[in-house]
């Protein structure tokens, strides 16, 4: 019997009705002859919740007791969905991170999974039974609770399908895919049927929101498909899988703009005379305070990090460290936005840099800088611009 593995997001199980809906999905997998594993986020805005209660109680909360916090969310939500299949006559299970053999690192609030050990969750399959996972968290070499950070169950459900030689892994949430662009941004954004590793890693780590970075470098590095599909509406989704062989036979040249992205916020730390040396603390400044950044760059004068504000609670701290080890050279930009074109091969020349400063520039949008990688074109804009920035390059390089 092949084994899928399911993960729900918090807006598919915030409520109780919702849960018995994604119990009813669930059963139906399950009487299709697969075995299941589901892995769930906490209900709705539970841990924007917690979070917010740690803050009223100190405004710089300790990482550990953090993990400890915020993994009560997961542990609800997958309470409650055993419960409700139960009740539908499907047995069910449910587990924490650490009773399902997810051993991470000892970095707390942003851990890396090192090891799945999942002997207790094959029993319980073999037997028939319908698993249900906490995602987000683990449990270090230590012993300790840890969580994975920003999206962490999409990395539990990947981690979980690669551990399990599952046949394939659904994230599920409350969009049918991956889109060419927000929609709610841009309403003409059209839903993409495929998307390369790479290209959905650089779209997550550029504010996509629909699939987590390292889950899907994870299932990159395990060969894992992927799919994107609505918990609620029936469709195929999008599927991340490796580079289809359709695209092998593409004429040389600059590659197609595929989507874009955006992070509304951002803040830039910036070292001047930045030798690698400060390049290496100041990006180990931002990993001991589990402040992940959305890209980091050194050349000949500074040294960047550059930090997404949605996932900052220990942002303060990392400025104030930084001021303590670089004084003056410590240059702080904040007001901005990035958004960022992606496709493989975008950058084959400078074509399509070209055209999408050209598109900012008729829409009298300035840009404040811009990066490229092999499959990214990163601008950054004022913050209330990006909108109109999004819109204007998926007009110009993604097509209405």
């Amino acid at each position: 019997m092949s084994i899928v593995v399911q993960k729900y997001g918090g807006s598919s199980v915030a409520n109780a009705e919702k849960i018995k809906v994604v119990a009813q999905r669930i059963a139906r997998t399950r009487a299709g002859g697969h075995a299941v594993c589901v892995v769930v986020s906490a209900m709705g805005d539970t841990t924007d919740e917690l979070l917010a209660l740690a803050k009223e109680v100190t405004g710089t909360p300790e990482r550990r007791e953090l993990d400890m916090l915020l993994t009560a969310g997961e542990r609800i939500s997958m309470a409650l969905l055993s419960l409700a299949l139960n009740d539908l006559g499907v047995h069910a299970l449910s587990f924490t991170g650490s009773q399902s053999g997810i051993i991470t690192n000892d970095s707390h609030a942003n851990a890396r999974i090192v090891e799945v050990r999942p002997y207790r969750l094959q029993d319980e399959l073999e037997r028939g039974n319908v698993v249900i996972v906490a995602g987000y968290q683990g449990v270090s070499y230590k012993k300790e609770v840890t969580t994975l950070g920003r999206g962490g169950s999409d990395t539990t459900a990947v981690a979980l399908a690669a551990a399990l030689g599952a046949e394939y892994c659904e994230i599920c949430s409350d969009v049918d895919g991956v889109y060419s662009a927000d929609p709610r941004v841009v309403p003409a954004a059209q839903k993409l049927a495929d998307l390369s590793y790479e290209e959905m890693q650089t779209l997550a780590e550029s504010g996509a929101k629909v699939l987590n970075a390292q889950a899907v470098e994870f299932a990159r590095e395990k060969g894992i498909a992927l799919y994107a599909r609505a918990t609620f509406v029936d469709g195929p989704g999008t599927r991340i899988a490796a580079e289809p062989l359709r695209r092998l036979d593409a004429p040389a040249g600059p590659g197609r703009v595929r989507a874009i992205a955006s992070e509304a916020e951002v803040v830039l730390l910036t070292v001047w005379d930045a030798s690698p040396e400060d390049f290496a603390a100041l990006a180990e400044l931002a990993d001991r305070q589990g402040l992940a950044s959305e890209s980091a760059r050194l050349d000949a004068q500074r040294a960047t990090l550059v930090v997404g504000l949605e996932n900052a609670h220990r942002l303060p701290r990392v400025i104030e460290d930084a001021k303590k080890a670089f004084a003056d050279r410590l240059r702080l930009e904040d007001g901005y936005g990035c958004v960022s074109c992606v496709g493989h091969g975008i950058n084959g020349s400078h074509e399509n840099l070209r055209r999408a400063l050209e598109a900012l520039r008729e829409a009298r949008i300035q840009v404040a800088r811009a990066e490229t990688a092999p499959e990214r074109i990163g601008l950054f804009v004022e913050r209330e611009k990006v909108p109109d920035a999004v819109q204007a390059l998926h007009r110009r390089l993604v097509g209405s």
